[in-house]
């Protein structure tokens, strides 16, 4: 079982210098969402490799060497390093997830914070970007709208209602200041 306070030191370099909206306090927006997720399906789960790969999602493209080695210092066998890391890139890819782990954090991290969170996720990863607000809806028109899936039976319907939530902002944002 990982020791909190090592998961922690570990990882939270990683998180400082990330924008707002990506730090430790995404983690654990994406955390309470696999919880939600978890409370209501009857899946069975590797909670460590979820709980793990959860905390890498955010550098795995970075630093996956990095991850292995400290996994290995912690004593985790190769076949719990393999599936963790699997789970971490399976959440950042847009091919369906093949393992139930993958598909939860996945999920979770396209719905954290509820379906008006992605707007705001948005709107404010677009300020700190330095983006004019034309720039940030023009970034949401192409990269945002209609592009968030969820995989889980669960899901479909919260992804579904994020997504017209976030359609009709943009329309109303739009027609409003253009």
């Amino acid at each position: 079982m990982v020791d909190e306070k090592e998961l922690l030191e570990f990882v939270s370099p990683y998180y400082e210098d990330k924008d707002i909206m990506h730090n430790m306090w995404h983690i654990e927006l994406v955390q309470r969402m696999i919880n939600r997720i978890l409370s209501h399906c009857d899946y069975e789960v590797d909670e460590e490799c979820l709980k793990l790969a959860t905390y890498f999602h955010g550098f795995i493209y970075s630093d996956e060497e990095k991850i292995r080695q400290w996994l290995l210092e912690q004593n985790y066998n190769e076949e719990m390093i393999a599936k963790t890391i699997k789970i971490a890139w399976e959440s950042q890819r847009s091919e369906i997830p093949e393992t139930i782990e993958g598909k939860i954090l996945h999920d979770a991290h396209v719905l954290e914070g509820g379906k008006t969170y992605l707007v705001v996720k948005t709107l404010i990863t677009g300020s700190v970007r330095g983006q004019s607000l034309t720039e940030t809806l023009d970034f949401m028109e192409k990269n945002v709208l209609n592009q968030n899936k969820c995989y889980l039976p669960e899901t479909i319907p919260l992804c579904e209602e994020m997504n017209l939530y976030t359609n009709k902002f943009f329309a109303d944002l739009k027609e409003g200041i253009r």
